[in-house]
């Protein structure tokens, strides 16, 4: 049997995977989760009809969306996650020793059910010692804490339903808010840049209202429409060059605990094709 996953986001496109077998299929109270078994990229997460993780192929999204944000920081000791109900972020934040607490906010508690069940090696993260999870609206947290967190991860499904309050100017301004002096802030940037440039260019322009430094990064991911996934990381230090890494692993630590962050890789990530500088830059 083939899933297909037709979304209006992307017109003209499909994306389509192999299922050997349905494991779980509920409409919770925010969105539709649906959890198969693929012939060829594992066990897949599904939200509202769209892809959100595979077995095979999420710990580039994973590693690159924490570990760009976390080594562009001088000494993170506290990190928030917005999102990321898999488990997946906070199973790479805990390799960064300095961290202290990790506190993941996720609004849809049916997403880190059935995580827990199916998609073993990401949710491993929620049983750290150093990680905190509560079930609630990200929106609302936000608006009650101020110079609290090192850095602040949106790891969010795109910008529809109840996501879609994740990706406005009011949400940057109390990322800017709830982040310390040299706070870093890294989301999924939903779009890449072959798909709907001028609205990648709109977020950048959004959070540079915001932020003094912003940069485009992006990792490649196969079961992403096109084949590339890209985030917008910012920083509240107008001196951090996020292009380069602030901090670094050990290379021969680095290459026994990640399959795809590396240093060189967290520096190309942000080299852009001609069409696209023209545009973002």
């Amino acid at each position: 049997m083939l899933s297909s996953f037709v979304n209006d986001g992307w017109p003209g496109q499909a994306f389509k995977l192999k299922v050997d077998k349905i494991l779980h299929v509920e409409q919770s109270d925010f969105q539709n989760v649906l959890v198969f078994k693929s012939t060829d990229y594992g066990n897949v997460l599904v939200l509202d009809g769209v892809v959100q993780a595979t077995e095979r192929d999420e710990f580039a999204y994973q590693e690159m969306i924490t570990h760009v944000a976390l080594n562009n920081h001088p000494n993170p000791k506290r990190v928030l996650v917005i999102g990321g109900g898999d488990g997946g972020v906070l199973r790479e934040i805990v390799k960064h020793d300095c961290v202290e607490e990790a506190i993941l906010v996720e609004i849809d508690e049916c997403v880190v059910k059935v995580s827990k069940l199916y998609l073993p090696d990401m949710s491993k993260g929620f049983d750290h010692p150093r990680v905190q999870v509560q079930i609630r609206d990200g929106f609302e947290y936000l608006r009650s804490i101020r110079n609290e967190f090192d850095v602040i991860i949106t790891d969010s499904s795109d910008p529809d339903g109840p996501a879609e309050q994740l990706f406005e100017k009011s949400y940057f301004e109390m990322m800017e808010q709830a982040l310390t002096e040299k706070g870093v802030y890294i989301m999924q940037a939903s779009e890449n840049v072959w798909l709907k440039l001028n609205v990648l260019k709109h977020l950048k322009t959004a959070c540079k209202e915001v932020f003094p430094s912003v940069e485009y990064t992006h990792a490649c991911v196969p079961t992403y429409t096109s084949g590339q996934l890209g985030l917008m990381v910012c920083s509240k230090d107008p001196q951090n060059n996020l292009k380069l890494p602030t901090r670094s692993w050990d290379p021969e630590i680095e290459k026994s605990i990640n399959k795809y962050y590396n240093r060189e890789l967290h520096e190309a990530s942000f080299h852009l094709p001609t069409f696209a500088r023209k545009v973002l830059n």
